[in-house]
């Protein structure tokens, strides 16, 4: 299986830090190969071209037309995760 590149992204990075450690965690112990980066939503472009998937915060769902535009084509699976309450 090839390694898995996902952008994980909510406001200003810093709670998506948290679950992309804890996704890291989980994924190690599932033997599974994942890179996972957590970021801003502002750095979507920067990173679009590197990654497999990005996944969004439920808050900022506005943005799913916008990614569109920034994936230019290419395949990239956009997950908006669902928000727990």
């Amino acid at each position: 299986m090839k390694k898995l590149n996902v952008l994980l992204v909510c406001g200003s990075g810093a709670s998506s830090g948290f679950m992309a450690a804890n996704m890291r965690k989980a994924a190690s112990k599932m033997g599974l190969e994942l890179d996972i980066k957590a970021r801003s939503e502002s750095e979507i472009e920067n990173y679009i071209d590197e990654i497999d998937a990005l996944m969004v915060g439920p808050h900022l769902a506005y943005i799913l037309d916008e990614v569109e535009e920034y994936t230019h084509g290419n395949e990239v699976k956009v997950i908006l995760m669902k928000a727990e309450y």
